[in-house]
């Protein structure tokens, strides 16, 4: 993969908005976010984060990458468990601060064995509910073993 381009600063609302050039507008961490979705269901597999050289290596090699802000690292999806992410389609939100992906997903996206990282529901209409009293509903199976996939 080549490093031979940057991304420009963000220009003004209308270039943003309306123009062709990307140009992410990156937090104070340098970060954006990243939303994957399955590119034959529409589900959401995961949220995280970009920075530059993640979006960067994203664009040039077709596959996902990321960067994990509890690492502090640049990571390749699928890396360690082989269940990869293959970008289908990439867009780019309105003010150019957060990017959808549409993936193909090896396997599972989730590290604890899921398909998706949003298996657990929050039940919505219940009123006077306190801290610690909404209890979660699982809505997805374990579909790999994660620690076979994650061995160290």
């Amino acid at each position: 993969m080549s490093s031979n381009f940057s991304f420009l600063p963000a220009g003004s609302v209308s270039e943003l908005e309306e123009g062709l050039v990307l140009t992410p507008k990156f937090d104070a961490d340098g970060l954006v976010t990243a939303v994957a979705t399955d590119a034959a269901t529409g589900d959401v597999l995961m949220v995280a984060h970009m920075n530059a050289a993640a979006l960067q290596k994203t664009i040039e090699s077709g596959e996902a990458w990321y960067y994990s802000r509890s690492r502090r690292a640049l990571w390749k999806k699928g890396e360690t468990s082989g269940h990869s992410q293959r970008v289908v389609e990439m867009r780019i939100d309105c003010d150019q601060d957060a990017v959808w992906i549409k993936v193909e997903q090896i396997a599972g996206a989730c590290h604890t064995g899921r398909r998706s990282c949003f298996y657990r529901a929050v039940p919505l209409g219940k009123s006077g509910a306190k801290p610690g009293e909404v209890k979660l509903e699982f809505a997805g199976e374990r579909v790999f073993d994660p620690k076979a996939a994650y061995r160290k």
